[in-house]
């Protein structure tokens, strides 16, 4: 990765003001671009942009290389001549994504446009064709879903269950004009995709993308490859994802997710990460990889448990992972997010691919001068941020601190500025190559911008700006800052 000294803004695409309930691909995404370049801020950190399922996380999505498509701007469709006239209620909350109201009307709107659309375009079939190694499986599933009436896979008939082929053959000729219609979103996702990603890159703009370690059990890519997954002969997890009790909860998290069957995935040189690592590379200049630790050991969680506490760490082969992902693909842009338990095994695995790290300022104060995460203590091979979509907003955290943790932070930061200012400045002004901060914390707002409260099942990933809040006073105050600092 580029070791020059560079700055961002961490901001998910469905935070983006829109008329229709959710950011998009459209024109508040290149306004966005506009805003990052005035600014001179060379970089842009979203989160997965995958096709979301129960509780519209993004980090539980139907696929790994599929695209969300609740992105899609529906300016884009009009533009186009796809579709004519909306008709679903426009009244959207400005301040959050409601869901519930949001995907109804996409869904509706996608339907009209692909009516309109010519199936027999040039670049849809080629679109199809050069995408088929994921695209067939994850349309005929999304298809299955919605036959099933939104059913996961290990509940369908068992011949499809288990992909026997005359099933697969039956519903690929039953459902086809709704497989149609997925490969038709995906097409109109990946177009917009493009096109924004280019612009940004236009105006010296990297995106840094995220990627999950983990997929969904109910995704296409479980159902469709349950070979390299920790699977019974009945298709159901042995042990699931999670992480022990740690800074985030007492009982640790257990995200549900199954675990990878190693062993199987080396047989034919780990071939479905290299095809992923590969598509996301396509898609975003950087890619994040969340919780790194689990390619070193990952935390084993018998299926059934109610919570995260009683597991078992299990090694896993990153080193041979990483080795075959270079040799294929060569040197590789990756961000590794290295929080929570980390050994000197994970550091080392972290450090021999030269994978710059994470630093969370937000966890900086709770000890003493020794503290990893106090910028004094960091080498420039890493990326600092004030704090995630994990954590609470700078405001937010500042507020619950503890007077002598409040008296810690006060100390170190030594400046005049609101909080989340004097945070910004010390991410900055750090060693580190790379210092990012959440755009709520450019903002200044509370806790009641929060993106993800983690454990939390309601309420996440719903975070939105109001327009009009990124203006030139803004933007020329984080130019100078980034001037000042060498970014």
């Amino acid at each position: 990765m580029n070791r020059i000294r560079k700055s961002g803004i961490l901001l998910h695409i469905t935070s983006l003001p829109n008329k229709y309930g959710i950011g998009t691909l459209g024109k508040e995404a290149y306004e966005f671009v506009d805003f990052l370049n005035d600014s001179e801020q060379k970089l842009w950190q979203i989160l997965p942009i995958g096709h979301t399922g129960y509780g519209n996380s993004p980090y539980q999505t139907y696929s790994a290389f599929a695209g969300n498509p609740l992105l899609i701007s529906i300016r884009k469709l009009e533009e186009e001549g796809l579709i004519s006239e909306i008709n679903c209620d426009d009244n959207f909350n400005n301040l959050r994504v409601d869901f519930e109201k949001v995907i109804p009307c996409k869904e509706k709107i996608l339907a009209e446009a692909f009516k309109n659309f010519d199936s027999t375009s040039n670049d849809f079939l080629k679109f199809c064709d050069s995408e088929k190694y994921w695209l067939n499986d994850y349309s005929l599933f999304m298809s299955l879903k919605k036959y099933y009436h939104n059913k996961s896979w290990i509940d369908w008939d068992e011949n499809i269950r288990n992909r026997k082929k005359n099933a697969i053959h039956f519903y690929e000729e039953k459902l086809a004009d709704q497989i149609a219609f997925f490969k038709f979103s995906q097409y109109l996702f990946h177009k917009q995709w493009v096109e924004l990603k280019k612009y940004a890159n236009s105006k010296k703009v990297e995106i840094i993308g995220d990627i999950p370690i983990f997929v969904a059990f109910d995704s296409a890519d479980a159902w469709a490859n349950t070979k390299i997954f920790d699977f019974d002969e009945n298709n159901n997890p042995k042990n699931i994802a999670g992480v022990p009790p740690d800074y985030f909860s007492s009982t640790g998290q257990l995200w549900g997710n199954p675990l990878y069957n190693w062993q199987n995935l080396e047989t034919d040189n780990f071939h479905w990460w290299i095809l992923r690592i590969k598509k996301m590379l396509s898609l975003f200049d950087i890619i994040r990889i969340d919780h790194f630790r689990g390619f070193e050991s990952f935390w084993a969680i018998p299926f059934g448990s109610e919570n995260a506490i009683h597991g078992e760490w299990i090694k896993a082969p990153g080193k041979k992972l990483f080795t075959e992902i270079k040799k294929q693909l060569g040197n590789l842009p990756i961000i590794a997010e290295d929080l929570g338990i980390i050994t000197k095994e994970v550091e080392f695995l972290r450090d021999e691919f030269n994978f710059p790290g994470m630093k969370i300022l937000q966890f900086a104060f709770e000890s003493d001068l020794k503290n990893a995460y106090l910028p004094h203590n960091y080498n420039e091979n890493c990326v600092v941020y004030t704090g995630t979509h994990d954590n609470d907003t700078t405001l937010g955290w500042y507020n619950k601190l503890t007077p002598n943790q409040k008296k810690f932070a006060d100390d170190y930061l030594n400046s005049n500025d609101n909080i989340c200012w004097r945070m910004i400045k010390l991410a900055w002004n750090s060693k580190a190559n790379i210092a990012i901060a959440p755009l709520q914390d450019f903002l200044c707002l509370d806790s009641n911008s929060r993106m993800n409260i983690p454990g939390e099942a309601e309420g996440n990933w719903e975070w939105r700006f109001l327009p009009n809040s990124l203006d030139d006073f803004l933007a020329k105050k984080i130019r100078n800052l980034t001037w000042d600092s060498n970014r």
